[in-house]
């Protein structure tokens, strides 16, 4: 259940109320893909860096280790420990990710494995009965994430489908809830808007999907193609069609910059692999702009990545030293870089939920809306 405490023009300061616990919104997601964040973290350092829910990924859980076998296990929560929200998506991004290997058809969508070639369909209820296995908060409704640009008319004919499958997503989410043995009887659903970047088509899809009362809706099929301004008109024209008592959730989203922007929209919720990928190929963020650990003038550097950051690898560990890990190629550069990107992430939403808090949301985004897409 969402909660709305208070509104600064569009942007939202909220909570999230699930059987995992609360989160306060504005929210990032970590993006935990296989029940582990990339760079060598798990659920246990998630806490230690702000993270209020973590992400996995429903597809690549299914095809490894298997979700019968998670569920056996006890389910995400029991195998993971992570004891906070934790949302699965729907497989429905692979649908765009793995257009080579797919075949899209009114029953569902039929797959080669991107890993052995093997044979797998999926469909709504086949996915909601696999994050059903996983024990997830919140499951995804099976959708076709579009590519942009794609024509009018093929977009209309996808997201008409994409109404069908959600509403048999629905049905077989609440057929699973009803079971004995089922993991989590009080698994969540949130819708996924599509459209590409048509506002008539997006507008009349949200209608469509909001009217069947779902616990929350994103939107999907964005930062796959189109501009940042398309992104953020497309945004604009959704928002008053989606439900005011109902969270919105921006799928796969994306900069800092972004991040803000979309806030600034009236979205609530976020995921993205870009602060772990990045910190990954020496892409650091900090509170005046973003820093390449790459560059030779790091050699002798000791201040730490941002002399403003309170996270672990700042309080203990300089520049210089990173990008030494980094040219040498040591594992523990990634467990520090990803450490510190994704306490960035979720400082930047705390920041956020404070000045909302304070009615200076505005104030906070004219000041930073530049400086934090600044290269240095």
């Amino acid at each position: 259940m969402y909660r709305l405490i208070k509104k600064e023009n569009n942007a939202r300061l909220g909570e999230f109320v699930t059987p995992h616990g609360i989160f306060k919104t504005p929210c990032f997601m970590n993006v935990a893909t296989a029940a582990a964040i990339k760079g060598g973290l798990s659920a246990l350092d998630l806490s230690d860096i702000g993270c209020q829910v973590m992400l996995c990924n429903t597809y690549h859980l299914h095809v490894r280790t298997g979700d019968s076998i998670i569920r056996e296990l006890g389910g995400l929560h029991s195998l993971t420990r992570w004891e906070g929200p934790i949302l699965t998506d729907s497989g429905g991004f692979q649908v765009f990710s793995l257009a080579q290997l797919r075949n899209i058809k009114e029953e569902g969508v039929y797959f080669s494995s991107h890993i052995d070639g093997r044979k797998i369909f999926m469909g709504p209820e086949e996915s909601m009965q696999i994050q059903s296995n996983l024990g997830s908060t919140i499951a995804m409704a099976f959708d076709e994430c579009i590519e942009n640009p794609s024509p009018y008319d093929y977009v209309k004919n996808s997201i008409e489908r994409t109404t069908r499958w959600l509403e048999r997503c629905k049905a077989e989410m609440d057929r699973l809830n009803s079971l004995p043995e089922t993991l989590n009887k009080k698994q969540m659903l949130f819708g996924i808007n599509q459209g590409s970047t048509y506002e008539d088509l997006r507008i009349h899809h949200m209608k469509d999907i909001a009217s069947l009362q779902l616990d929350g809706y994103a939107i999907g099929g964005l930062a796959v193609g189109e501009t940042a301004e398309e992104m953020y008109r497309t945004i604009e024209a959704i928002e008053p069609y989606m439900p005011a008592d109902k969270i919105r959730y921006l799928m796969g989203v994306g900069t800092p910059v972004n991040i803000l922007e979309s806030v600034h929209r009236g979205v609530d919720l976020f995921d993205c692999v870009m602060p772990s990928r990045n910190a990954r190929h020496g892409h650091l963020f900090t509170k005046s702009g973003i820093i390449n650990i790459n560059n030779q003038k790091y050699q002798k550097d000791l201040k730490p990545i941002d002399e403003k950051c309170t996270c672990p690898t700042c309080k203990s560990f300089s520049r210089a030293y990173l990008r030494h890990l980094k040219k040498a190629d040591e594992m523990l550069y990634m467990r520090l870089a990803v450490t510190h990107n994704l306490f960035f992430y979720n400082n930047l939403m705390a920041e956020i939920r404070t000045a909302l808090e304070n009615n200076s949301f505005e104030y906070y985004y004219n000041e930073n809306k530049t400086i934090l897409g600044t290269r240095i």
